[in-house]
């Protein structure tokens, strides 16, 4: 097998799981009649490259101090992240349809009571905070090389703590760290206040020093590229955090 017909059966085996992430997140929100089955669906593609492709972890031991840590800021997108966990042999893919009853530890927004949950997450604009602690924590106190990623969704964007957290990692240039930002352009209920802008998007992240790429959410070997610079181990001068804006979709999510 030649180097690229390897690297496109890795990209396709990435895009598969990205579509059974997508699924799951229905099925389960589906069953529980309740959930964001949309905001999961516009993050499918960037979880299968984090979870499958670039981060490090053991799926038994996620606390290994060696691990990589994942903060999903945007909380109520847990069902896709119990979706990765169990895709990657956490625990049996079937309690995924236990999602949100009452004597199930999958609820609607992750808590710390499941080994692979570092942060409670649901009170947006909240998770690049925390994940600016446990970079800064890593670089300058443990001297280890674990990267911390956080995903984020557009709307906690217009929080004021997310930009205080922004200002805060580049002044400690924690280049440990990775915000990514799923940009669906809906929030709630009406559209973001930037909706498809991406290239602002990018200009306030650089505003706030950090080093920035723009790439299509949805495509797998543009996310792949994006996020490999971000591994432990690549080589590169800058100090800067990083930011990922990862935006567009398929028609049936975008906009959600």
């Amino acid at each position: 097998m030649t180097v690229e017909s390897s690297e496109q059966a890795t990209l396709k085996v990435l895009q598969d799981k990205a579509t059974h992430l997508r699924i799951d997140s229905v099925r389960s929100t589906t069953k529980a009649g309740s959930g964001h089955p949309t905001s999961c669906a516009s993050a499918a593609e960037i979880m299968s490259v984090l979870f499958y492709s670039v981060m490090r972890y053991d799926p038994r031991d996620p606390h290994r101090p060696d691990s990589d840590v994942f903060v999903l800021s945007k909380g109520h997108a847990a069902p896709i992240l119990y979706a990765a966990w169990a895709e990657a042999g956490a625990f049996p893919r079937e309690k995924l349809l236990t999602l949100r009853k009452i004597d199930s530890d999958l609820e609607g927004h992750p808590t710390t009571r499941l080994p692979f949950v570092d942060v409670a997450t649901g009170s947006l604009g909240q998770g690049l905070s925390v994940g600016v602690g446990i970079a800064l924590h890593a670089k300058q106190f443990d001297h280890s090389d674990q990267r911390v990623f956080v995903l984020m969704g557009d709307g906690e964007s217009a929080e004021g703590s997310v930009w205080e957290a922004a200002q805060w990692a580049a002044l400690r240039n924690l280049n440990n760290l990775c915000a990514i930002v799923d940009i669906n352009r809906l929030g709630q209920s009406p559209p973001t206040m930037l909706q498809w802008e991406l290239e602002i998007y990018k200009a306030r992240w650089e505003a706030f020093g950090w080093q920035v790429l723009v790439v299509d959410g949805q495509s797998i070997p543009r996310s792949d590229r994006s996020l490999q610079n971000r591994r432990p181990g690549h080589r590169s001068s800058d100090h800067r955090p990083h930011a990922d804006i990862e935006g567009q979709g398929v028609n049936w999510h975008r906009g959600s």
